[in-house]
């Protein structure tokens, strides 16, 4: 801002998963090096989220660590002014595992000049915004496509590791019965391992990024809620939906939990909270449950009422007795429809 000159910033959703940070993080490197280079005086990978969650995300943090790039070198969404870069008209703005900024950045749509996701497209874009939408397991797929199109020079064994480790816990190690993984997928895997056979084993890097997605220990209620975030808006009301790492039951039983979701959703003004679980056995199938917290009766009905008899996918959902009158609790028998598919249902809910 002070000198005046033009930012290039890539950035992902706010969840700021391991799939958003480190395809954020390879692009802008692919970019930073890639003839022609950007009219920017910097390409600028943002971590979505302000610097004291890092510690939350901690698949993620695992990863860059194990990787070697220090935390010290990252920037997060508090220690860059968008919004100024913007006002100055300095900012140009990618947009990785996501393509529709949340209402209060909705100022800087039209600084967007690149879109890279991996979800059903929400809305469209014009020329001159390049638009790569594709139904693939893993942003990060769409990443290493594109670097791959690069000089081979531009992929070096830092930025190999982080997409193979992205793509690996993305897709469940690959498993078809996870019902994640494309071709694409699988092809990208391959030739980042051909490419850089030193690559560490497939099974050892997906058990320990795995591992530490999981673990949750010593994390409070609030916390939990907070490690996989997301929110959806309509114009009267915000629903958060958090991906939570341990079983439905454990969860409801937590003491103080009750308070702690009532106390989580009056501070962000929330009207209600769904609550994603998932485990995995052995063979990488996945178990995941639901939980519906709303003190609104008629929220919670209508959230109810729309997961159950969604068809686009049908959840098949099993009730499960709850603690708690305000909580609604299912067993999730369409274990295939992750978080990504269960959104639409939710928004059109909303």
């Amino acid at each position: 801002l002070r000198h005046h000159r033009e930012v290039h910033v890539v950035m992902g959703n706010e969840a700021c998963d391991l799939d958003s940070a480190v395809s954020a993080l390879a692009l802008a490197y692919f970019l930073a090096q890639s003839p022609p280079a950007p009219r920017a005086a910097a390409v600028v990978p943002v971590l979505n989220i302000p610097r004291a969650d890092f510690a939350l995300r901690t698949e993620t943090a695992f990863l860059l660590r194990d990787r070697g790039v220090p935390a010290a070198s990252l920037i997060f969404r508090d220690e860059i002014d968008l919004g100024g870069l913007h006002r100055a008209g300095l900012l140009s703005l990618t947009l990785v595992d996501h393509h529709v900024l949340p209402g209060a950045d909705a100022a800087l749509e039209e600084a967007v000049v690149e879109v890279l996701d991996h979800r059903p497209l929400e809305r469209e874009r014009g020329p001159p915004c390049r638009v790569t939408v594709e139904p693939v397991g893993s942003c990060a797929t769409l990443v290493t496509e594109r670097i791959a199109q690069g000089p081979p020079a531009l992929l070096d064994a830092t930025t190999a590791a982080l997409l193979h480790g992205t793509i690996l816990l993305d897709c469940i190690n690959l498993s078809p019965a996870a019902g994640k993984v494309t071709p694409r997928d699988v092809a990208c895997v391959a030739l980042l391992e051909e490419r850089f056979p030193e690559l560490p084993p497939r099974d050892g890097i997906f058990r320990a990024l795995q591992a530490a997605k999981f673990d949750v220990t010593g994390l409070t209620t609030e916390q939990m809620l907070r490690k996989d975030l997301k929110v959806l808006s309509s114009d009267e009301l915000a629903l958060a939906i958090s991906g939570i790492y341990v079983d439905l039951e454990t969860f409801l039983l937590r003491p103080g939990l009750l308070q702690d979701l009532e106390a989580f959703c009056q501070a962000r003004g929330y009207a209600g909270l769904v609550a994603m679980t998932v485990s995995f056995n052995e063979r990488h199938e996945p178990t995941r449950k639901l939980a519906v917290y709303s003190q609104c009766e008629t929220l919670r009905g209508t959230l109810c009422r729309a997961l159950e008899e969604a068809t686009m996918p049908s959840l098949h959902l099993q009730p499960l007795p709850s603690p708690w009158p305000c909580v609604g609790a299912f067993a999730q028998g369409n274990a295939l429809a992750s978080r990504k598919k269960v959104l639409p249902i939710l928004r059109a809910a909303l």
